[in-house]
């Protein structure tokens, strides 16, 4: 049955004539909300995918940050088979064994207390989305957000990300949202007030260009929200599950400061299913995890037993194999690498969430080179390259990438040649 799957798809692929053809089709059928595409991908395995072309790539962005453990990886590829061959779906009338196992582990790694939960959905956005409709369970509505953040494109998340032209074509979005300049711990104090339901903010700001958040920043964060007793809402969903070498970014000794910042909500997804859709929202404590009852919010697809086994696989992986290290490791060899450019003007981020900083505003020709050249980065702003790769990256991948930059920047067009 497998092998007639695989010849059937194979056939998919190669009525498409390659690329060319393929997106002939695309601009013909699918919704241009992501522009045109740069490549037409129809394979991976682990950390390389090819195009219709048989082009080879080094996925170093990893679908943004979803891959944690690359492309067809053999015992997410088994346990999602599995588990689809034995329940595939059931609707939230019914409990399954492999949602109650993932809640039980992710509040488990979080280190949450006793009377604390997870709600599962299908993306960091319906996560959000649903940490935005549990503020206004506070009997509050006023919600302090970060400049450069982004929660998500849902009306809720939407409120919560900054970027304007994001958020202009659907003015008015919920209210009232307040931006506070990013990693300044002083405005965010004068904003959290008695009138405050939240602070939501990412531990480092993704796509915002890899911002980590300053030293103190969120220890600042959580007593001023205690103080008014407002929540703390953390958004993992780009940082979470081992992307920074630790399980959540927040517990990064180099952004608590040491302390054990536990928020009262955090929001996951990306990483999470590694490539299976799958979005979490964490509730720390029973007076945070009462404040949605049963009828007050739901999901078809959340905690569906093939998304959960997926979560679970990825758990299981990343812990089995030590990737955790390996990110740290290997992150420190990206950063370390690539800094001798004349153009790169420093390296930032944790573990293999990475932004490199250029001098001058060429990070898509740069991008385009590296296409070009077999590595997929992302372009996060036009002075910065964002590096997501899959969790089990190696050094010698790495190695690859780190040799390939030189050539890509001698490339770009320069202000000042």
């Amino acid at each position: 049955m497998t092998t007639d799957l695989t010849a059937a798809n194979q056939q998919l692929v190669d009525a498409g004539q390659g690329s060319a053809q393929w997106m002939e089709r695309y601009q013909r059928s699918v919704l241009g909300v992501f522009g045109t595409p740069q490549r037409v991908l129809v394979r991976g395995e682990g950390a390389h995918v090819w195009d219709a072309d048989g082009q080879r790539y080094l996925d170093l962005l990893g679908g943004i940050a979803v891959n944690a453990l690359g492309h067809a990886h053999p015992f997410l590829v088994s346990a999602v088979t599995a588990q689809l061959a034995t329940l595939g779906h059931v609707s939230n009338f019914f409990a399954n064994p492999l949602q109650i196992a993932l809640a039980e582990r992710l509040l488990e790694l979080a280190q949450a207390p006793e009377g604390s939960a997870a709600f599962f959905c299908n993306s960091g956005t319906e996560a959000n989305e649903a940490a935005f409709k549990l503020t206004r369970r506070t009997g509050r509505t006023k919600v302090v957000a970060a400049t450069g953040a982004f929660h998500g494109r849902s009306m809720g998340a939407l409120a919560m990300t900054y970027k304007q032209a994001y958020r202009e074509p659907f003015a008015p979005l919920p209210g009232d949202v307040v931006h506070v300049p990013w990693g300044d711990a002083e405005a965010l104090a004068e904003a959290v007030d008695n009138d405050t339901a939240a602070v939501i903010l990412e531990p480092i700001q993704g796509e915002a260009g890899v911002r980590p958040a300053p030293a103190g920043y969120l220890a600042a964060a959580r007593r001023v929200t205690r103080a008014h007793d407002a929540l703390l809402i953390f958004d993992e969903v780009q940082t979470g599950i081992g992307r920074t070498g630790a399980w959540f970014a927040h517990q990064l000794a180099e952004l608590n400061g040491g302390d054990d910042i536990t928020p009262d909500v955090m929001t996951l997804a990306k990483g999470l299913g590694g490539g299976i859709p799958v979005g979490a929202l964490v509730t720390f404590g029973p007076k945070v995890t009462e404040l949605l009852q049963p009828g007050q919010h739901g999901t078809t697809f959340g905690g569906n037993p093939v998304a959960a086994a997926a979560g679970l696989a990825t758990l299981h992986v990343i812990e089995r194999d030590g990737l955790l290290a390996n990110v740290v490791a290997v992150g420190r060899r990206i950063q370390e690498g690539v800094q001798a450019h004349p153009l790169v003007d420093g390296v930032r981020g944790h573990g293999l969430l990475i932004a490199i900083q250029l001098r001058e505003p060429v990070a898509a020709a740069a991008a385009s080179n590296l296409l070009d050249a077999g590595f997929i980065v992302n372009a996060v702003a036009p002075d910065a390259i964002r590096l997501a790769p899959p969790l089990i990256l190696t050094a010698a991948q790495a190695d690859s990438f780190i040799a390939a930059l030189p050539a890509a920047l001698d490339s770009v067009p320069q202000e000042n040649p």
